[in-house]
């Protein structure tokens, strides 16, 4: 995550556990700025691969630029094997198995939980990948005042379709104001649907899609994918910041 630079706060990290709304454990990394005052809080979706290493680094540099951070595990109610997994085959083959009211409603506790723990007052929301996609619907629930959806899927992929998941690009309207941030080559979000998505945030001049045209998939926040493009990263967290602390 190298790309976020580090900001004016000395910050940490721990790991803490959030209780969802059907009384699961939620695993969760929580940061802060150490002398306690955060000016947001922000609410971190990880990607497909969930909670780790990178994102304990990626949340205490957010936590640096004075967010009180929270980010859930998203298969916390998926099986050992699932969730123990150590490539993204078996958690892409879970996602119809998802429950949006439950998924999206563990990041609305764990804006409780920023708001209760570091007294902040206003919460956003931000996420990779399947994480962005989450992140778009997120940003249409009033539970989050911004949003930033990294390379999230603007319309669910076939095989990832389930009962209780819905379409990102269904509340897209209903969004707060929202930064959509996308690869001009990736194929998860062609640009037929980023047409979509423009489209339907055409009189939301509050909303902004953001492509950088030589970028494919995950460029900014895997630093070791041979496809990161660290000065795209860099303008992406630049943009970013710029957009949530507006």
């Amino acid at each position: 995550m190298s790309e976020l630079a580090e900001g004016p706060h000395d910050a940490g990290v721990e790991r803490v556990t959030l209780t969802g709304s059907d009384g699961t454990k939620v695993p969760a990394i929580h940061g802060a700025p150490f002398d306690g005052v955060a000016d947001a809080g922000l609410v971190v979706h990880p990607d497909i691969m969930g909670i780790r290493p990178l994102f304990d680094d990626l949340c205490r540099r957010l936590a640096s630029h004075g967010f009180a951070v929270c980010a859930p595990e998203p298969f916390a109610r998926a099986p050992d094997e699932v969730r123990n997994a150590e490539d993204a085959t078996l958690r892409m083959a879970h996602m119809p198995e998802l429950d949006d009211d439950l998924q999206l409603d563990d990041l609305r506790r764990a804006g409780d939980y920023l708001e209760e723990r570091d007294g902040v007052f206003e919460v956003f929301v931000l996420g990779f990948c399947m994480g962005g996609m989450q992140t778009l619907k997120a940003a249409a629930t009033g539970e989050f005042e911004r949003a930033v959806a990294f390379y999230g899927m603007i319309r669910m992929r076939n095989e990832w379709r389930g009962p209780r998941m819905r379409e990102p690009l269904a509340t897209a309207k209903d969004v707060c104001p929202t930064l959509a941030i996308f690869g001009g080559k990736d194929h998860f979000t062609p640009e037929n649907d980023i047409d979509a998505l423009r489209r339907a945030w055409g009189s939301r001049p509050d909303c902004e899609v953001v492509v950088y045209p030589e970028a494919d998939h995950g460029f900014v926040h895997v630093p070791e994918r041979p496809g990161h493009r660290p000065d795209d990263a860099a303008d992406a967290w630049r943009r970013s910041l710029e957009f949530l602390l507006a």
